[in-house]
């Protein structure tokens, strides 16, 4: 029965979100069960894309990525794919409607880091911020809302302002892997190399602006999503403030973390002023 093999799929899905990320996978936890697995869903896919273009070094990622692409195609002609990630995308992607157009930036943005390494104009990053981060936010919000198009193109700025911002607080902290191991710079007019507290002031101003227009549609998400973006919005938040402390130079030169302790501090927190309803 076919039912089987989407539960080994979804399975899938969510293992491959508490693989990879503990933090996410905890905010994901804090969303209605009903909305839950298609979250895990589309992580899995946005993971397995971004993972060929950043990890596979000894392999060719081109060849990956086409195969990928294809699969990716005829899962969602075809409403199935033998590759379990794909089989829950397209799950979530039927159930919820989500636009093609969404998928096809995101893949292109993927794309491009497989031959592009340095981004030199603001109209470059922000196309490649757009497929890279936004449009996830928006495939998110299209499950938060359940087919509500009214309150969809309500959230959908501010849904896309907050996945800027997890993007560019990801970009910032990953500066030294980023540059050394993949050779890639995203910032545009930043020269890493000299990256100075003037130049990282600024790009933090950036994600902050990016921050307060996100949170505006947070307080107004239906309430199986508040609290599960919201507890991500306090993780990303609190990373921003560790970066914003610490000197560019060390930002170059380390990954600077949120240690455990803090972040179950950050989701008790997160979880009174959700039951307050100070959100």
């Amino acid at each position: 029965m076919k039912s089987i093999f989407d539960k080994v799929s979804f399975e899938c899905s969510r293992n491959v979100t508490k693989s990879y990320s503990t933090s996410f996978s905890t905010a994901v936890k804090m969303l209605a069960p009903s909305i839950r697995q298609d979250i895990y869903n589309v992580y899995g896919f946005v993971r397995f894309a971004d993972e060929i273009v950043d990890s596979f070094h000894d392999y060719d990622k081109e060849s990956l990525f086409a195969l990928f692409e294809n699969d990716l195609a005829l899962a969602l002609k075809n409403k199935i794919s033998l590759n379990p990630v794909l089989n829950s995308f397209q799950h979530t992607v039927t159930k919820y409607d989500i636009p093609m157009g969404l998928i096809d930036a995101f893949m292109k943005s993927m794309k491009l880091d497989l031959t592009k390494t340095e981004y030199k104009t603001t109209e470059e990053y922000q196309e490649y911020i757009f497929g890279s981060a936004d449009v996830v936010g928006l495939m998110c919000l299209k499950v938060f809302v359940n087919g509500d198009h009214t309150k969809y193109n309500e959230l959908k700025d501010s849904a896309m302002r907050l996945g800027s911002a997890f993007q560019k607080v990801n970009f910032l902290r990953d500066l030294k892997a980023d540059y050394e191991v993949l050779s890639r710079t995203y910032f545009p007019n930043t020269d890493l190399n000299q990256l100075d507290e003037i130049s990282k002031l600024k790009i933090i101003e950036e994600i902050e602006a990016d921050f307060k227009a996100g949170y505006q549609g947070i307080v107004d998400l239906p309430m199986e999503a508040k609290f599960g973006v919201y507890t991500a919005y306090t993780y990303y938040k609190k990373l921003l403030s560790k970066l914003k402390k610490t000197p560019s130079a060390d930002i170059k030169n380390t990954r600077i973390r949120v240690p455990n302790y803090q972040k179950y501090g950050l989701f008790a927190k997160s979880y009174l002023s959700y039951k307050l309803n100070i959100i």
